[in-house]
C-alpha cells in the first residue's frame, strides 16, 4: 500500500509542478484546483476499492483451499485415491495458483510472489494437467462412466466426492479437442452445456462450449446437430469469427447430402434445450481392449459354484524351508485354471512403509522396450514411475528377497533388481507380454521364468498403486523349478 500511496503523491506533486507559479494570484486557477483534487480523492476511493474487492478474493480463495488441504493433507493417498481429486490438483497447481499470483502481483510486501517463485519449480505443468485430464478420461471409458456421473463424484468404489465444475468440464473437453479425440470432446462439452443450463456458476462463456462442441459434433460425423449447435452459437455472438464460416460450410455439405439421400434437417428457428448426442467410442488400436477393460470392471467368466468348491486355503512352508516352518505364508487359491494363488500377508506394514521411503526419491517415469530398435523409452500406454531396490542397500530389501526366495523356490540371482512401480491417477499398463520375444535377448540373458507381484499399496481405480516386481530369468544353470507352484 505504501509503495502505491508513493505513486500517488509523486503524481499530485508533478500536477502541481505543472502549474504556473503564483497560483495565489488567480482565484480562477485555484478553483481549477479544487477539481483536480477531488478527481485525485475519487482515483483513491477507486483504488481503495479495486484493492478491497482484490482482497477478498484472495481471502475467498485461501479459505477454500484451507478447508481443502486439511482434508488432503490428513490423507494424501486416501484423497488422491479419487480421480477427480488428482485432476483437480494438476489443474490448480499448473492454471489456478498462477492466475492467482498474477491477482497478487502487486502485493508490496512480496513475500508470497516470493514464496510462489521458490516453490514454482515443483509445480505440475501443462503435460501434467493434460495427462490427468486424459487419465480421467480412460477411467470413464473403462469403466463405462457417463459424463454426468463422473463430475457428480460418484465413481465406484469410491466413499467421497469430488465434484467438477462447469469449467472443469470445458478444461477436459479442450484437452481432447487437442488431442483431436472429438468423441471426448463433445462428451465433455455437453455436460458443461448441461451443469451451466442448470444454473451452475462458470467463466467459460457459453459461446466458447458451442464453438468446440459444434465443431466436435461435426467431426463426429452428426451434421444435422453441428448446424443447430452453430446457428445458436451465432445467435448468442453473431460476430464470432468462426461461427460463420462454419454455419455456411456445414449447411452446404447437409445439402449435398439432402439431395443424395433425401433427407431432412429439423427446423431450428423455436430454441429449445440443447438436446445431448449420444455417439460410439471410435474403435481401438488394440484388439484385446474389451477384454482388457471388461476385466478391469469384474466382468467376464464367473466362477461357479462346483469350481469354487475346489478352491481352498493352506499354509505354506516352502517344502518344509526353515524359515517358514514356524510362520509358513498364508495361501489362498484364487483360480482353478489357471491355477492362480494369492499369498496373504507377504510383507509387514513396517515394511512396506520402508520400501516406500526408499522408493519415492527415485521415481522415474517407466519405460518400455521398443520392439524395433531395442532402446528403452516412454510410452503413452505405460502410465507409472517406478525405482529400482538393491538389497545391499538395505536389510528389508535383503528380508524381501529372501522371502521371495523362499515362497517360490526361485533364486534372485538370476532376477531383475526388485522393481516398485508406482501409478498415479488413471495409472495403467495395457497387456502385454512380459516376457521377450526378442531372440538376441533371451540369448544374452535367458527369458523371463516367472513374475512375483506384491501390492504394496491398493485404491480404487488403480489410482496410486504401489506395486513390488520380482522378475525371474531361467539361466543355463537353472532348472525349471515353479512347476509345482
Amino acid at each position: 500500500m505504501r509503495k502505491h500511496l508513493y505513486l500517488l503523491t509523486l503524481t499530485l506533486f508533478c500536477c502541481c509542478w505543472s502549474i504556473q507559479a503564483e497560483v495565489f494570484t488567480s482565484i480562477g486557477q485555484m478553483t481549477d484546483l479544487i477539481f483536480t483534487e477531488k478527481e485525485l480523492v475519487q482515483s483513491l476511493k477507486e483504488y481503495i476499492k479495486a484493492e478491497e474487492f482484490k482482497l477478498e478474493a484472495v481471502k475467498s480463495w485461501a479459505n477454500r483451499l484451507e478447508v481443502l488441504t486439511r482434508a488432503s493433507t490428513s490423507d494424501p493417498e486416501g484423497y488422491l485415491a479419487h480421480p477427480v481429486n488428482a485432476y483437480k490438483l494438476m489443474k490448480r497447481l499448473n492454471t489456478e495458483w498462477s492466475e492467482l499470483e498474477s491477482l497478487v502481483l502487486q502485493d508490496p510486501s512480496e513475500g508470497f510472489i516470493s514464496n510462489m517463485t521458490a516453490h514454482r519449480q515443483y509445480f505440475p505443468d501443462e503435460e501434467d494437467e493434460k495427462g490427468a485430464a486424459k487419465a480421467l478420461m480412460r477411467l470413464q471409458d473403462t469403466y463405462k462412466l457417463d459424463s454426468e456421473t463422473f463430475a457428480r463424484g460418484r465413481l465406484p468404489g469410491m466413499h467421497s466426492n469430488a465434484f467438477l465444475t462447469v469449467d472443469d468440464c470445458y478444461d477436459m473437453g479442450k484437452t481432447a479437442y487437442a488431442e483431436a479425440d472429438y468423441y471426448h470432446s463433445v462428451l465433455w462439452m455437453q455436460q458443461a452445456l448441461k451443469q451451466m443450463d442448470a444454473g451452475d456458476e462458470h467463466v467459460v462463456s457459453k459461446a466458447d462450449v458451442l464453438d468446440y462442441l459444434s465443431y466436435s459434433v461435426y467431426q463426429m460425423g452428426d451434421l444435422p446437430r453441428a448446424i443447430e449447435l452453430t446457428r445458436r452459437l451465432v445467435a448468442i455472438d453473431s460476430s464470432h469469427q468462426r461461427a460463420g464460416g462454419n454455419l455456411r460450410y456445414f449447411e452446404k455439405l447437409l445439402i449435398t447430402q439432402m439431395n443424395e439421400l433425401s433427407q431432412e434437417v429439423k427446423d431450428p428457428g423455436k430454441e429449445e434445450p440443447i438436446g445431448l448426442g449420444t455417439y460410439q467410442r471410435p474403435k481401438d488400436y488394440l484388439p484385446e481392449r474389451e477384454s482388457y477393460e471388461a476385466l478391469c470392471r469384474g466382468e467376464g467368466i464367473q466362477m461357479t459354484e462346483a469350481r469354487r468348491s475346489r478352491l481352498f486355503c493352506r499354509y505354506q512352508d516352502g517344502n518344509r524351508n526353515p524359515r517358514l516352518l514356524f510362520q509358513p505364508m498364508l495361501e489362498e487359491d484364487e483360480w482353478d485354471s489357471p491355477h492362480i494363488v494369492r499369498y496373504l500377508n507377504a510383507l509387514s506394514d513396517q515394511e512396506i512403509e520402508k520400501i516406500k521411503e526408499l522408493a519415492k526419491p527415485r521415481l522415474a517415469r517407466a519405460t518400455v522396450r521398443d520392439p524395433k530398435t531395442g532402446v528403452l523409452t516412454t510410452a503413452h500406454y505405460r502410465v507409472s514411475k517406478s525405482a529400482w531396490l538393491e538389497g545391499e542397500e538395505d536389510p528389508v530389501i535383503e528380508r524381501v528377497n529372501q522371502r521371495i526366495e523362499d515362497v517360490t523356490g526361485l533364486t534372485t540371482q538370476t532376477a531383475e533388481l526388485l522393481q516398485i512401480a508406482n501409478y498415479g491417477v488413471g495409472g495403467q499398463y495395457e497387456p502385454h507380454f512380459d516376457f521377450s520375444r526378442r531372440p538376441q535377448d533371451i540369448m544374452a540373458d535367458g527369458n523371463r521364468l516367472a513374475t512375483y507381484l506384491n501390492y504394496v499399496s491398493t485404491c480404487p481405480c488403480v489410482c496410486l498403486t504401489f506395486v513390488l516386481f520380482c522378475k525371474f530369468y531361467l539361466h543355463r544353470e537353472m532348472s525349471l523349478m515353479l512347476s509345482k507352484h
